[in-house]
């Protein structure tokens, strides 16, 4: 019976464990549309399909890139929503990643 009231908390502190794992990996997924939506603008293909292409199906809705023309480089910024796991949270926040390319003549 002693084991049942401490339960919850251990179920609390696992839910919290995946939660930073979540976060660590849509950081990295915000790096790797970043990176693919600097590229394919620097391609001159747009930024937005390439951004949302690189990452994880469940997490491209959540996606948002802006490239922004330097003359002879792209920068886009990449935004990704962070989902919770944690009942009544309904999200984190959100992600940002930025990446720079030499513009393709």
């Amino acid at each position: 019976m002693e084991y049942l009231g401490f339960l919850p908390i251990l179920l609390l502190v696992a839910l919290a464990a995946v939660q930073l794992g979540l976060i660590a990996y849509v950081a990295q997924q915000a790096g790797t549309a970043a990176r693919a939506g600097a590229r394919s603008a620097s391609l001159d293909e747009g930024a937005e399909g390439a951004c949302q292409g690189a990452v994880s199906s469940w997490l491209a809705d959540g996606t948002s890139c802006v490239p922004e023309d330097l003359g002879e480089e792209v920068r886009v910024t990449s935004t990704i929503t962070i989902p919770s796991v944690i009942p009544g949270i309904e999200d984190f926040g959100e992600a940002h990643r930025t990446a720079v390319m030499p513009v393709d003549h």
